[in-house]
């Protein structure tokens, strides 16, 4: 009976991958404690499990825990009492080591990406498996307008991994800004070799991401190495966001410039900046004043995110000074309707770093032909062919 056992704990251990001595262990300890619920046991004794025999060594302690003597105490039926405990305890020690085991392969692992299949859904979570455990992913770090249908493949940003009783938990997201800086690193070798540096990354999950980069290699374009051959990169990027867009901006040290190639794919006149209060005032041409500010105002909050940089966006066209004398017409017709109508905003629209708030005139899209027109040299919106390769 105790060759069975041997032999079930070496091929548990080749299985498992797991340490033969560890099982050994795991066993000794396992027979001790069913000695120990035997009747007419000793207090303190010892179990040894050597060449598939084993062996019960009762032992006399004195007051200060040191060892007086030692016998064998080993019951004649333990074989039987071995062969049933074997089974249970291995059983749990095998789960337990292979819980930690898939702990110690993604511990601190936060911050790669992951590939995994939808295995299922609710209104709390989506749950991902990717091999060997699953991953859990909130409704907070889910796009809103994205789909996970059972048995859909995708990849995922991990930003935590716990220690449970039950194995490791993997917290996974797909609206983090890391996500897409790990799908630039596998689509973009430069990024990978670092060659070309990602500078900064501004988000809006599901709608646009805007990513800076530079070169270390003055032969190297950072913008044309990450759009790839006839935008043949970012469009994979682009697939695997579901269509979110990326506008691929050159990073620069001088911030005006750096603030104008952010607000791509508006045209951008001039930039003035104030240290004091951190911000950057942008002159725009009056028919590129909706485009500068984006449907929402997300033009402008992902510049001042990317920047890092309150941006306050201003037309070249001054406003029109209000009359000093109104019409009698005029007068009653404004009277009027003063209950039903809002008052006209003015020509600039402020955006800041983390500012979520939009203004009203952004809702106003920008002509396609503007926006063509307006696209900066050096700046990539993957909404467009991608064909700056």
């Amino acid at each position: 009976m105790n060759s069975e056992i041997v032999e079930g704990l070496q091929l548990m251990a080749r299985d498992k991958g797991i340490d033969y001595e560890t099982l050994v262990e795991a066993l000794e300890a396992a027979l001790l404690s069913a000695y120990k619920r035997l009747p007419n046991s000793e207090e303190f004794a010892r179990v040894t499990f050597e060449d598939g025999v084993i062996r019960v060594y009762a032992q006399e302690i004195d007051e200060d825990d040191n060892l007086l003597r030692e016998w064998d105490d080993t019951p004649k039926d333990f074989g039987r009492i071995a062969a049933q405990t074997a089974k249970q305890v291995l059983t749990q020690k095998i789960q337990a080591v292979e819980r930690d085991q898939k702990y110690e392969e993604y511990q601190g692992r936060e911050g790669d990406i992951v590939t995994g299949i939808v295995q299922q859904k609710d209104q709390r979570y989506t749950l991902l498996d990717l091999g060997k455990v699953e991953a859990l992913m909130p409704q907070a770090e889910q796009v809103n307008y994205e789909r996970y249908d059972q048995g859909a493949r995708l990849k995922a940003f991990i930003v935590e991994v716990r220690k449970t009783a039950k194995g490791p938990q993997i917290v996974v997201s797909r609206t983090h800004p890391g996500l897409v800086m790990r799908l630039f690193e596998l689509e973009v070798p430069e990024i990978a070799d670092g060659i070309v540096e990602v500078k900064a990354i501004a988000r809006e999950p599901g709608a646009r991401t805007k990513i800076a980069v530079s070169s270390t290699d003055s032969n190297v374009d950072p913008v044309g190495a990450c759009v790839g051959a006839r935008g043949s990169r970012v469009r994979m990027i682009v697939n695997e966001l579901r269509g979110e867009k990326v506008d691929i901006v050159p990073y620069a040290d001088d911030l005006r410039e750096f603030v104008a190639k952010a607000l791509s794919p508006a045209e951008v006149k001039a930039v003035h900046v104030d240290e004091e209060t951190l911000t950057a005032t942008v002159v725009v041409p009056e028919r590129q004043l909706s485009l500068a500010i984006g449907k929402e105002g997300q033009n402008a909050k992902l510049a001042a995110r990317l920047t890092g940089w309150r941006v306050e966006i201003e037309s070249d066209q001054p406003r029109p000074a209000p009359e000093a004398e109104v019409a009698p017409e005029a007068a009653a017709a404004a009277e009027a309707g003063s209950s039903e109508t809002e008052p006209e905003a003015g020509g600039a629209t402020e955006a800041s770093a983390g500012d979520d708030t939009g203004d009203p005139q952004a809702e106003a899209e920008a002509p396609e032909a503007a926006a063509a027109a307006a696209e900066p040299a050096g700046t990539t919106d993957s909404a467009a062919d991608g064909d700056a390769g």
